[in-house]
């Protein structure tokens, strides 16, 4: 079984010819401001409709208003709504209702117990990410997208439990490690292919997909 890659925080067309060419089945548009990786709505239709059928869209925001919400929705028509943010299972589910999107929820993980989190999502959420989780004291810090990664073993109890995504630091040097440990169906990268912060790589890019599509999931 092939794992399903997800490259995140997509802004050039240049990025995303070079995700489409080497795989991808995923790409992410944020859309959070404080983000070196923010893109606006009018360029994400433009990246949507160069796309075509060759990947799903993602749209990344981070506890969105019901405002924000209808505008992407309407403006922007990704295939896909990622909540990033501090989202109750509550909540989710209103989104869940209101929007009729396919949804990806961020669950992040730090220690033993996070991941259990995920378990109330379960019901509301298509698909749950799980990130590595950013303090909140070290300034800058984001919801995600930070290149750090967190301890695999922390999802041991939660391997058996249906296909998932993996984030957090993950990169072509260690994606493959990543998704034997974790036995992850999917994984996300942001970072981790990277030049610079929101600047991707599409040398890395190629890499990193093509280290994952040749991981032995199991």
């Amino acid at each position: 079984m092939s794992v399903k890659i997800k490259i995140c925080g997509i802004k050039t067309h240049e990025a995303l010819d070079a995700a489409l060419e080497a795989g991808a089945d995923l790409f992410g548009l944020v859309f959070f401001p404080p983000s070196p990786r923010n893109v606006g709505e009018a360029d994400a239709c433009a990246l949507i409709e160069a796309a075509g059928a060759s990947a799903k869209s993602v749209a990344l925001l981070v506890d969105p208003s019901d405002q924000d919400l209808e505008r992407i929705c309407a403006e922007v028509e990704p295939d896909y709504i990622q909540l990033h943010g501090r989202e109750t299972p509550e909540r989710v589910a209103q989104i869940k209702r209101s929007c009729g999107c396919k949804l990806i929820k961020a669950v992040h993980i730090a220690e033993p117990g996070d991941a259990e989190e995920a378990a109330s999502y379960a019901d509301h959420a298509d698909i749950i990410l799980y990130d590595a989780k950013a303090q909140d004291l070290e300034p800058g810090r984001l919801p995600g997208g930070n290149g750090v990664p967190f301890d695999w073993r922390l999802l041991e109890g939660v391997k058996q439990g249906g296909a998932f995504m993996l984030s957090g630091g993950l990169s072509p040097d260690n994606v493959a490690c990543a998704i034997g440990a974790t036995k992850a169906a999917m994984v996300d990268v942001s970072s981790g292919v990277e030049r610079a912060p929101g600047e991707k790589d599409p040398d890395l890019i190629r890499q990193f997909i093509e280290a994952a599509k040749s991981a032995d999931i199991g």
